[in-house]
């Protein structure tokens, strides 16, 4: 069972660009296994390259590989969930009054007078049916808070 999984793990290795596989830093006999699998065509060929990328595996730590390869794969979750986080931000600044107060509590180092300022702008310009630009300034603004705090 364990042996189908470190080859399954090579198989996904398949599917990470060069580049990245490079930042895992794998040794040189299966780096150079897993280059070689792409170009074999020839299926019997193929699967007897992926059983023996299957068995170098053995010999090295696949934990950090995994956990390199999930967070990968998470990435486009956590910066869709930081960007909704922002939005939401955004949404209570223009709806609610105490919004402010909260985030100045919860952000130390958030610019207040500029960030009333902006609210003020976008209720200016969704009066008078402006375009959004103080909306999505207001968006950057709170981006480049939030990264600063990371």
């Amino acid at each position: 069972a364990e042996m189908s999984a470190l080859q399954t793990l090579g198989e996904a290795l398949l599917n990470v660009s060069p580049a990245r596989r490079a930042e895992l830093e794998l040794p040189e006999r299966l780096s150079e296994a897993l280059d070689a699998v792409q170009r074999i065509t020839r299926r019997e060929a193929r699967r007897r390259q992926l059983q023996f990328i299957g068995r170098l595996m053995r010999d090295i730590d696949a934990a950090p590989i995994r956990t390199q390869l999930a967070q990968w794969a998470d990435a486009p979750n956590a910066e869709k969930a930081r960007l909704h986080a922002l939005e939401r931000w955004r949404e209570r600044l223009l709806a609610e009054d105490d919004a402010l107060d909260r985030l100045c509590s919860e952000r130390p180092a958030a610019d207040r007078p500029r960030l009333a300022a902006l609210v003020g702008a976008v209720h200016a310009e969704r009066a008078h049916g402006q375009p959004p630009r103080a909306y999505r300034e207001l968006f950057r603004v709170l981006s480049a808070l939030f990264r600063a705090a990371e």
